[in-house]
């Protein structure tokens, strides 16, 4: 009789050690910034094998931490292409897609899905994706403290947490605050370019990006945008879209 292979016993990793120890750290920036009212959650979820393998080993080379410690020079970073902020990508479908159609912009993407992160990485691998960075951590520190002024020419959020609740709307990230920080780090003729299947914040988003005197709408009579060729049809969108939700895209120009 032969018998079955025993399985190999995975090692305990002691409290408190990364879990990655040469990929995205739990907490970047540490306590060196102040606590405020923050626009994300982290999410907990877990990391595929493949994932992880990504994380280890591309991390060191395509990945870096938001520590608020240093400037970026993102024209060493991206060989001299023109730079595009994405805040928040989700598993990284849609990124991978828009830095494999465009190889002339670079894209730096942000967010803290560990998982995620491992997923683009793997994603660009894979696809021989030269024009793609992830960074790890709070998009406000970033941009205020990483980012020199006319940086960035082009910024791109798409479905950002709705924060559905009315005692939560101060936790949306499409707020004046925000969009005089972004504006600072956008050279002008940017376009910061929103995306959202929630109604109401839609109709924030519109409000206070119409009201603001760095962004005008490209929209000559206002209002919402179609949809754009670059922008890919996410899976997440697809399901929206099939549960009846109508999503709203909004470009804005740095004046």
């Amino acid at each position: 009789m032969v018998s079955e292979p025993r399985e190999t016993a995975v090692p305990h990793r002691p409290k408190g050690e990364p879990r990655f120890p040469e990929g995205p750290a739990p907490d970047p920036a540490g306590s060196h910034f102040e606590r405020r009212i923050r626009s994300f959650q982290p999410r907990r979820s877990r990391v595929t094998p493949g994932q992880g393998d990504a994380l280890r080993r591309l991390w060191g080379t395509w990945g870096l931490d938001i520590d608020g410690q240093r400037v970026l020079d993102l024209g060493a970073m991206f060989g001299g292409l023109p730079v595009v902020l994405e805040i928040g990508f989700g598993m990284g479908e849609a990124t991978a897609q828009m830095a494999a159609d465009d190889p002339s912009t670079g894209i730096l993407a942000v967010d803290v899905h560990t998982p995620g992160q491992g997923n683009l990485l793997s994603l660009a691998e894979k696809a021989g994706l030269s024009n793609v960075r992830v960074a790890n951590g709070d998009a406000i520190i970033l941009l205020r403290e990483m980012l020199a002024p006319d940086a960035l020419d082009g910024v791109r959020v798409y479905f950002p947490d709705p924060w559905p609740k009315k005692r939560h709307h101060k936790r949306r990230l499409i707020q004046p605050e925000f969009l005089g920080l972004v504006a600072t780090r956008m050279r002008p003729g940017a376009v910061l370019h929103c995306a959202t299947d929630w109604e109401p914040y839609a109709e924030q988003m519109l409000e206070v990006l119409t009201a603001h005197p760095a962004f005008e709408n490209t929209v000559p009579d206002g209002g919402y945008a179609p949809r754009p060729g670059f922008r890919p049809l996410t899976r997440f969108e697809g399901q929206g879209l099939d549960n009846g939700h109508v999503v709203h895209d909004l470009l804005f120009r740095r004046v």
